[in-house]
C-alpha cells in the first residue's frame, strides 16, 4: 500500500510561508527591483499570480512617488476586482493617475455595489463621469443605491439578483441559470417572488443541484429565510448575517418588494470596519487612521484627542495641586502616587474594553446589564485587596511606615473598584445617550481613575499622616 501524503510526515507539505498568502519580502525585493530597473514584464510576471486583494495592498504599502511609478507601469492591468479592494483612503489618488480608458473598463466589470462604494463620496460632476462609462441600465441600479441614506443596506446592496417565480420546477430554473447572459458573478441563492415582486423564499444552488428537475422551486426553500430592509444601518445587517450565519439575505423597499441582494462578503467588511474603528477610537488616533495617511492628515487626526488628554491631565494636575503641602511634608507620596493613579487606569480599560466590545456584539443589554455590572465591581474590589496588600507591604518594607502601607492599601482598593465600575457604566451611559462608546470612554475613564485615585490616596494621606 502507498505511504498516506496526509500522515507520512516525509512526504508532508512544506511549512507555509509569509510569500504564499500575501507579500513576502522575497516578493517586495522583486517588485522593487522591477520598478527601479523600469521592467514592466518582469513586475507583470511578479504580480501575474497574485490575488486581487494582495495587488491593492501592495499599492495601498507604497510610498506615493512610488505609487506613481508603479501605476505608470501597471496601469494596463488595473481591473476592477483590484480597483475594489483598494482602501478608500488612497482611491481618490490612484484613480487620477489612472487613464480614463482603464479607469471606464475597470468600472464596468464591478458589481454595482463596488461602484456605489466607489463613486459614493465623489463630487457629483466626478460621480458623473465614473457612471457615464456604465450602460445606462446598470448607471441607473447605482443611482438608485445612491438615493437610499449612507451606511444603510441599500448602499451596501448589489442590484444584480437572481430571481424566480415559486411555482419554477428545479429543471426550469436551471435552464433559466444557463440562458442568461446577466448573472451576477457570484451568487448564492435564486430567491423566490411572487407576482408583485415580493420575496417569499430563496433556494441555495447546492440544493438546486442536486434535487430532480421535477421538483418545485417552492419545496426546496431554506427555513433561514430572511428579508432586510434597504433602510437598516449597515452595523444592523452584519449583525444579522453573523447571528443567523446567512451567506445572503435581499434586500426590500418600504413596500416589501426586492430591490437587491447583500452576500456575506459585504456584510464582513462591514463588521470588520465597525471592529477596526472601535479599537482607533478607543486608542483615541480617529476612525478613519490608515497606515498609508500623510504626516499631516495622521497629525489632524491624532492631535485634538492628545488635547483632550491634555486637558484631563491638568484636571488630574489640580487635584494634586490640593494636597501640595502634603506631599511636602511626606515626599514618599510623590513616589507612589502614579503607582495608584496607573493601576487604576490598567483596570478601567480592561473593563472598558470588555464592555465597548459586548456593546458593539450586542452580547450586553439590558437583560444582563446589572449581572455585569455587579461582576465587574465585584472583580475590582478584589483585585484592589489584591494589590493593596501588595503595595501595603511594598511601602512598609520601603519607607518604613505602617500607616502609609495603610494609607495606599485602602486607596488601591478604593481606585481599582471605581476604576471596574467607570469601566462599564461609562460607555453604557455614552451608547443611552446617543454617543458612540469606543470613541470618548477612554478619556473619561482615565479621567474618573486618576482623579478618584489622587484624591483618595492623598486626602487619606493629609487625614492620617499629617
Amino acid at each position: 500500500m502507498a505511504d498516506d501524503p496526509h500522515t507520512d510526515p516525509s512526504r508532508a507539505q512544506p511549512d507555509r510561508t509569509e510569500d504564499d498568502y500575501g507579500l513576502g519580502a522575497d516578493l517586495m525585493a522583486r517588485i522593487d527591483e522591477a520598478i527601479d530597473q523600469q521592467d514592466r514584464p518582469g513586475l507583470n510576471a511578479a504580480l501575474e499570480p497574485m490575488h486581487a486583494a494582495d495587488i491593492a495592498d501592495l499599492i495601498e504599502r507604497l510610498a506615493p512617488a512610488r505609487r506613481r511609478q508603479f501605476l505608470v507601469m501597471y496601469s494596463d492591468e488595473i481591473d476592477g476586482e483590484i480597483l475594489s479592494e483598494i482602501d478608500e483612503s488612497i482611491r481618490d489618488e490612484v484613480l487620477e493617475l489612472l487613464p480614463r480608458a482603464v479607469v471606464d473598463e475597470a468600472v464596468r466589470e464591478m458589481d454595482s455595489d463596488d461602484v456605489v462604494d466607489l463613486v459614493e463620496d465623489m463630487d457629483e460632476p466626478e460621480r458623473a463621469r465614473i457612471l457615464s462609462a456604465l450602460d445606462d441600465s446598470d448607471a441607473a441600479a447605482v443611482r438608485q443605491s445612491l438615493a437610499y441614506p449612507e451606511y444603510s443596506a441599500g448602499r451596501l446592496m448589489q442590484s444584480e439578483v437572481v430571481t424566480a417565480p415559486e411555482h419554477w420546477t428545479a429543471g426550469e430554473t436551471i435552464d433559466f441559470i444557463r440562458a442568461e447572459e446577466w448573472l451576477p458573478e457570484q451568487f448564492y441563492h435564486v430567491i423566490l417572488v411572487d407576482p408583485r415582486r415580493h420575496p417569499t423564499g430563496y433556494v441555495t444552488l447546492g440544493r438546486l443541484l442536486a434535487s430532480p428537475r421535477e421538483a418545485t422551486m417552492r419545496d426546496l426553500a431554506e427555513e433561514s429565510f430572511r428579508t432586510v430592509s434597504a433602510f437598516a444601518e449597515e452595523g444592523d445587517v452584519a449583525y444579522v448575517f453573523n447571528q443567523y450565519h446567512l451567506i445572503s439575505a435581499p434586500v426590500v423597499d418600504r413596500h416589501d418588494r426586492l430591490v437587491g441582494v447583500i452576500t456575506i462578503d459585504d456584510a464582513m467588511s462591514v463588521l470588520d470596519e465597525e471592529h477596526e474603528e472601535d479599537i482607533l477610537r478607543l486608542a483615541g488616533v480617529g476612525d478613519e487612521s490608515n497606515i498609508s495617511d500623510s504626516v499631516r492628515e495622521t497629525l489632524r487626526q491624532r492631535l485634538p484627542w492628545l488635547m483632550i488628554n491634555l486637558v484631563t491631565a491638568i484636571l488630574a494636575s489640580l487635584v494634586i495641586a490640593v494636597f501640595e503641602t502634603t506631599i511636602q511634608e511626606v515626599v514618599a507620596l510623590a513616589v507612589l502616587m502614579p503607582i495608584v493613579a496607573s493601576m487604576g487606569g490598567n483596570a478601567g480599560t480592561q473593563t472598558l474594553t470588555v464592555a465597548v466590545r459586548a456593546l458593539a456584539t450586542r452580547s450586553l443589554s439590558g437583560s444582563n446589564v446589572w449581572r455585569v455590572v455587579r461582576r465587574e465591581a465585584a472583580v475590582g474590589l478584589l483585585n484592589g485587596l489584591a494589590f493593596a496588600i501588595v503595595m501595603g507591604v511594598v511601602a512598609w518594607v520601603w519607607f518604613d511606615g505602617v500607616s502609609l502601607a495603610v494609607v495606599i492599601g485602602i486607596a488601591m482598593i478604593v481606585n481599582m473598584a471605581i476604576a471596574a465600575l467607570a469601566g462599564i457604566l461609562i460607555p453604557l451611559a455614552l451608547e443611552r445617550a446617543g454617543a458612540d462608546p469606543a470613541l470618548a470612554s477612554g478619556t473619561f475613564v482615565t479621567t474618573v481613575t486618576d482623579v478618584v485615585g489622587f484624591f483618595a490616596f492623598l486626602g487619606l494621606a493629609s487625614s492620617v499622616l499629617t
